[in-house]
Parts: structure tokens; sequence; C-alpha cells
């Protein structure tokens, strides 16, 4: 993965104002740490409002700062984002979530969309299974 700027960097460069809530949001995710769901997200920061939460963690999507993750359950969480493009391991035993990029794999991805016919706007890609240290 390549360096990429901090999420509060990420806001001011997508233009968007680093208010007080977005930046007690902020500090509320780092304080979470590994995957997290919007309700902890809110309990971490009581005193910003649910809506503005949600409102927070999309524009955060948007800009790259977190990325949505969808569990071998189906539930949803985020995290920090390392940034650019990746896929997930997501190890089901201790939740640990690692980024990768593949470019073989997405080139292999888009040619499967080519010869079905099908536009491809974007893909999303999760691996579930046990970590090095849970394995």
């Amino acid at each position: 993965m390549t360096t990429t700027p901090d999420p509060t960097t990420r806001l001011a460069e997508s233009g968007a104002r680093v208010t007080g809530p977005r930046r007690t949001i902020l500090d509320a995710v780092d304080g979470l740490g590994g995957p997290f769901t919007v309700e902890e997200l809110c309990a971490a920061a009581p005193s910003v409002g649910r809506a503005t939460v949600f409102r927070t963690v999309k524009l955060l999507q948007e800009t790259g700062a977190v990325c949505r993750l969808v569990l071998e359950d189906g539930s949803v969480r985020y995290q920090r984002s390392e940034g650019g493009h990746h896929h997930h391991r997501v190890c089901s035993e201790c939740g640990r979530v690692q980024e990768f990029a593949d470019a073989e794999l997405d080139r292999l991805i888009h040619a499967n969309a080519e010869v079905a016919g099908f536009e491809l706007d974007g893909h999303s890609l999760e691996l579930y299974g046990r970590c090095r240290r849970c394995a």
C-alpha cells in the first residue's frame, strides 16, 4: 500500500470543512482501532448526533479515509483505510482485517466482466479465513 494522507487532510483536500464534530468522530475512529460499526462509533462519540455520525462516515468513505467491510455473516463494519483500490482478508477467528492490492486479480475481474459484456462500475472483494496467527 502507498502512504496516503491522514483522514483530516483527506477531508480538507476534498473541500469538506473539518468541523469540531468531525474531529471528534475522527478521534473516535482512531480510538476504536480496528473495524467498527456505526453504532460503536456513535457510542464512542456521544457528544455528536447520530445523523452527523452517519453523514460523516459516508463522507469519510467517499474520501477514502475509511472503507466499508462486509463480514462473512453479512454485517457491515468500517475501518481506517490505507488508501487506493484494495481488497480485504478477514480473519474469521480474531476479526483482524488486512488490506491487500493485487493488480493481476483486478485485471482478471475486469477481463471477466468484459467477456460477459458487463459494464463494470466497481468491485469489492473480501476473503474469509484464518490469519497467520490464528491458523
